[in-house]
């Protein structure tokens, strides 16, 4: 096969690994909504433990999953991911039998960590399997996949799982005791079917990745720019790269997950709040497009960084400034703002690394944890009368002043303080 076919047929079977990552990923949105109803949650930081959960886990397992990796290969590490994912969704079964949100947070954890060894393998397989200098592109490609996904999610599951909602908050508001409790069995009830689907379709994709002709590069990692240093963590532009995808993901996921809560804040009805986790994702695909035109025959991956940080603040500063549907608009058009973010970072970040290529990409899905943890920030402060839904989204602006920092300097150091 040759390199450029080689290419190919890994980017096409890739893109189908990205629409099934994204479909999981964006689902969050309005599961939140729906958990907040069937598990009977406050209205403060406890829903935003569902992102919690599923971030956190590549924290916790990035680094054990590359261990994994050096054992099984990239090839082989992506079906068990996958798999590991198809437990995680049968989790929902009994979790949504006994309406406990313990075991839906499990779940998520557990798909969460199959992510994690996907992601891990995953990311620097695309980054290398053709020209460097065109990595960002490759990955906007993969992103077009993911959040074409993530726009499709949140409707199917908003659908499924709250096709009634407004009819249903009332509804729930004039039962009590037996009757409530039944009700909101039978509503628990919806998760089941479309999470047992998605645990089927994991498997057979788990060996229709083992027995596909995806190629293993994995000894084309190691051949790449040989590094000197002793350890990983002698790179500063891996290390800083890391905290910007950490507040990358971070503010992507407040973006994405967190719009449905705040449109109910601002007065969208849930009926169509439950959606506007896909405004996010369709303004993000048009992002990625853009990428894809631009890089790099206009535009360089560091440019399109400083575009993007500077778009965010600006967008930023806007929510910030209105209210009512413009801001909840402002907040869905973040997501042209983040789309080129993870595809300019991920290539700067493991730039130069050669035999360290793997080790760096566990760090650098570790950072994925941002999504757990700056949610939760959000939710505990709009959750405060003293701040609210709106202006505490103004824990964005210090994220993007930090990327657009590793966009014109951190980037480029190659040793601490100095640059290349």
């Amino acid at each position: 096969m040759t390199g450029t076919s080689r290419t190919t047929s890994a980017i096409f079977m890739l893109g189908a690994l990205f629409f099934l990552f994204g479909f999981v990923t964006w689902i969050n949105g309005p599961l939140i909504s729906y958990l907040k109803i069937i598990c009977e949650l406050d209205s403060g930081a406890e829903p935003f433990y569902v992102t919690f959960a599923f971030y956190i886990a590549y924290f916790f397992t990035a680094l054990p999953m590359a261990r994994v990796l050096e054992r099984t290969g990239m090839k082989n590490g992506m079906m068990y991911g996958l798999l590991t994912m198809a437990l995680g969704a049968l989790l929902f079964v009994p979790a949504a039998q006994q309406r406990s949100y313990g075991l839906f947070l499990l779940g998520l954890f557990v798909i969460g960590t199959g992510l994690s060894l996907l992601q891990t393998a995953s990311n620097p397989y695309i980054t290398v399997v053709g020209p460097i200098e065109s990595a960002a592109a490759r990955i906007s490609v993969m992103g077009i996949c993911n959040k074409l996904a993530g726009v499709l999610a949140p409707v199917i599951i908003g659908s499924v799982l709250l096709s009634d909602a407004d009819a249903l908050r009332s509804e729930l508001a004039g039962l009590q005791d037996l009757a409530y409790q039944a009700r909101l069995d039978e509503v628990a009830s919806r998760v089941m079917t479309p999470y047992v689907i998605m645990a089927g379709t994991l498997v057979l994709l788990a060996f229709g990745v083992r027995y596909s002709p995806l190629p293993e590069i994995d000894a084309e990692v190691d051949r790449t720019t040989v590094a000197t240093t002793g350890s990983v963590l002698g790179f500063p532009h891996l290390v800083l790269g890391a905290v910007a995808l950490f507040l990358y993901v971070g503010v992507e996921v407040m973006a994405g997950d967190t719009i449905g809560t705040y449109g109910e804040s601002q007065g969208v009805p849930l009926s169509e709040a439950k959606h506007l986790t896909s405004y996010t994702l369709v303004c993000m695909v048009l992002g990625y497009v853009i990428g894809i035109a631009t890089i790099p025959r206009f535009i360089s991956q560091t440019t399109a960084l400083i575009c993007s940080a500077v778009l965010g603040m600006l967008l930023t500063s806007l929510v910030l400034l209105s209210s009512g549907y413009p801001s909840v608009l402002l907040v869905a058009l973040l997501g042209l703002a983040n789309a080129l973010v993870w595809p300019a970072i991920w290539p700067l970040a493991i730039s130069d690394l050669g035999r360290f290529t793997k080790q760096a990409s566990a760090i650098l899905i570790m950072a994925i944890a941002g999504g757990a943890i700056l949610p939760l920030i959000y939710g505990q402060l709009a959750g405060m009368s003293a701040v609210g839904p709106r202006m505490a989204y103004a824990l964005m602006l210090p994220c993007y002043g930090f990327m657009l920092w590793y966009a014109t300097t951190g980037s480029k150091w190659r040793s601490w303080g100095r640059a290349a």
